[in-house]
């Protein structure tokens, strides 16, 4: 079954925005989720975390001002699981972005690289 192509992403980002044109620039269609006004929730960001194969700490943005005012780079270390998830669906700001998925495939942030290796 077809799944479409989601754009998790912030607007402003300038990540997302050459996220967003190699996508338009490679004719693939896509869906676009404000990451802010529709947080992933914490089961859906646990499916992303489980799809990518990464560690969990990689859906931290940890160039973000929140990640920095929450002092996460002392804190996530000694926290569950569960409680980086419920914190990352908290806040859309503090999930790396954008994430591309169509729920069979993940890109977390934007390297042109893995875009044409994944979604190409």
């Amino acid at each position: 079954m077809f799944m479409p192509i989601n754009l998790i992403q912030y607007p402003n980002c300038t990540t997302c925005k050459k996220a967003k044109a190699w996508l338009l620039n490679h004719n693939i269609p896509f869906t676009e989720r404000h990451i802010v006004e529709s947080t992933p929730s914490a089961e859906e960001i646990k499916s992303f975390w489980k799809l990518s194969g990464l560690p969990l700490k990689k859906f931290f943005n940890t160039s973000g001002k929140k990640y920095r005012e929450l002092e996460l780079k002392d804190r996530l270390k000694d926290m569950s699981e569960e409680d980086q998830l419920a914190l990352l669906a908290s806040d859309g700001m503090l999930l790396k972005r954008p994430i591309v998925t169509d729920g069979q495939k993940i890109t977390l942030g934007f390297k042109e690289e893995d875009f044409e290796n994944t979604w190409k």
